[in-house]
């Protein structure tokens, strides 16, 4: 039987959409600042993308350790903790007066963004009917993808005006708006089963959870070697002004919410051809991303629809599957890893995005993303939806 959402229901995921969005803004926001931060601290684009890779990384290090200790908390009370570190860590980064008290804020801000990934899925499928998850989870990478329309471009665009740190303390204040929002609308949703340290050989044997942690990764990896520089790309290879690629940006943004909703009608129905369509879809944007700049602005937001599209609808379907084939004790503990292994992904990806750049030029940046893209098309292909399909549990 077919259940429909409640209005409680829709008022705790739209709080868990909002975080999305505001934790996916902080996240990427020195992608749009890359130029703007290194003036003030006298950094290059390479030492200054060390933000994005050390942030990445802590998150990486961080997720399983703070998730096996967090189950002991219901999602509630364990969500609210995290939106307050969350934003002292923003305070701290808009305070901050070198670059190295800069590095230290987004590690505070890393703290939180560890355990949110890990819990913000199965927090949203919790909330809602079983046949409403897909839906609940297209919903929350909506926050996502509003992010990179709203969320970066405008950062960005503030930052041009008045100044970064001015950005990361609005979303400091926004945080705390969020928090007592939470406080209203969120109900208690229960924790996930103890998980123990002397459990994580056992999460291994899942056959089906370590194919897609090795998607995940050479996934993440690709995406992150173009991305992470993908402003003064921009700004230097396709010869667009600041106004014009905080566009570029936003129209990211928007086909990342056509993504959202694709995924919410075509998954559920054709599961494994979706998944296929949309890994070869990131890769695809990359390798076509150079050529673009040089046909000009339309060729460029042509290829950028292709990358927001399916970068968004991955991000719901990953997910997804990893909850498919874990069981209810491993379910966030394996989502733990997956925001691991992804930041594992995005800090290597900037950090081989910014050796390209200085051994190559950033011209060739977007090249090397999409070799390790069709690296991950291979595995997909190969090896990655055939597990998928034995080991589904859900």
């Amino acid at each position: 039987m077919t259940q429909k959402m409640t209005g409680k229901q829709w008022l705790a995921l739209a709080g868990i959409a909002v975080a999305a969005f505001v934790f996916n803004s902080s996240e990427f926001m020195p992608v749009g600042l890359l130029t703007d931060i290194g003036k003030t601290f006298g950094t290059n684009e390479a030492t200054t993308g060390m933000l994005v890779s050390v942030y990445a990384w802590a998150v990486m290090l961080l997720s399983v350790p703070l998730m096996i200790i967090a189950t002991r908390l219901d999602f509630r009370r364990l969500l609210l903790v995290v939106i307050v570190v969350f934003l002292v860590g923003q305070v701290l980064t808009s305070l901050s007066t070198s670059y190295w008290m800069l590095m230290a804020a987004r590690m505070v801000v890393a703290c939180a963004h560890s355990v949110f990934w890990a819990i913000a899925a199965p927090i949203a499928v919790r909330l809602v009917p079983k046949n409403k998850r897909a839906l609940a989870l297209s919903v929350v990478e909506t926050g996502t993808a509003v992010a990179a329309i709203v969320g970066l471009p405008l950062g960005r665009a503030i930052g041009l005006a008045v100044g970064w740190r001015l950005t990361f303390a609005i979303v400091a204040v926004i945080s705390a708006l969020l928090l007592v929002y939470l406080l209203i609308t969120l109900p208690w949703v229960p924790g996930a089963e103890p998980f123990s340290i002397g459990q994580l050989p056992g999460l291994f044997q899942n056959k089906g959870l370590v194919a897609l942690f090795i998607l995940t990764a050479l996934y993440a990896w690709g995406y992150y070697t173009g991305y992470s520089y993908i402003e003064p790309f921009l700004l230097q290879v396709a010869g667009l002004e600041n106004d014009v690629v905080t566009l570029v940006l936003s129209v990211f943004g928007v086909a990342s919410i056509i993504g959202s909703v694709l995924c919410s009608k075509l998954y559920p129905r054709f599961r494994f051809p979706f998944f296929r369509a949309i890994t070869i879809g990131v890769p695809a944007a990359l390798l076509l991303m150079h050529a673009a700049a040089g046909l000009g602005l339309v060729a460029i937001l042509g290829v950028v629809v292709l990358w927001g599209i399916s970068a968004a609808s991955v991000s719901v379907v990953y997910q997804a599957e990893i909850i498919n084939v874990s069981s209810d004790e491993e379910e966030t503990v394996a989502m733990a890893f997956f925001s691991g292994i992804f930041n594992f992904g995005i800090g290597t990806g900037a950090l081989l995005g910014g050796q390209v750049v200085n051994a190559l030029g950033i011209a060739s940046v977007f090249y090397a993303g999409g070799i390790i893209g069709v690296v991950s098309i291979l595995f997909c292909l190969a090896v990655a939806v055939g597990r998928l399909k034995r080991y589904s549990v859900k």
